[in-house]
């Protein structure tokens, strides 16, 4: 799948490389496992949407909330190969179009992929069958896909709900043997 995004004229897309699963009131690390609070209510609506968070005070992470309203499940976008738009997603992580930034540190992280993107705060439930963000498929899918433990939590971490496209030089750090 490719994540989509408008601002203005231009548009940027990623393929999406890595993942991780959160399964709402049955995950001890799932922003869901408490129940619905005002941070979290769009992970309870309609799937299809964004699910947008503020971390460590600095950092934004996007999710698409994956089931039917009530329930509270979402996948975390960890990392996508930059495709399109790419000097402006440069720019918005803070070099110049001439690549201060390696490529793949561009969106190699779910904070990093939202800066790329310039997704934030407002962007938290939007409809990902609307125009401005999106899911396109993709057809191209390159080598055997891997899974792991997730990454940057601290209960149900072993888990094995990550999942990243082996051998695929855009996934994030932190990788574990054979990623």
């Amino acid at each position: 799948m490719y994540l989509c995004r408008r601002r203005g004229r231009n548009l940027l897309v990623g393929r999406i490389v890595e993942v991780e699963a959160y399964l709402g009131r049955k995950d001890p690390a799932s922003h869901a496992y408490r129940g619905k609070t005002e941070r979290n209510a769009i992970m309870f609506g309609e799937g299809g949407h964004l699910y947008v968070y503020f971390t460590y005070g600095m950092h934004f992470c996007s999710n698409v909330v994956t089931e039917p309203e009530g329930t509270g499940c979402a996948v975390l976008l960890r990392a996508l190969e930059p495709v399109q738009g790419i000097d402006l997603m440069r720019k918005y992580r803070g070099a110049s179009p001439e690549g201060l930034r390696p490529l793949e540190d561009l969106c190699s992280g779910p904070a990093k992929l939202c800066q790329a993107l310039g997704i934030a705060r407002e962007e938290n439930g939007t409809d990902l069958c609307g125009d401005l963000i999106w899911l396109a498929r993709g057809s191209d899918l390159v080598g055997p896909i891997g899974q792991s433990g997730r990454i940057g939590i601290s209960s149900a971490r072993e888990k094995q709900w990550r999942f990243f496209l082996k051998g695929n030089r855009f996934v994030s750090r932190g990788k574990p043997a054979g990623a």
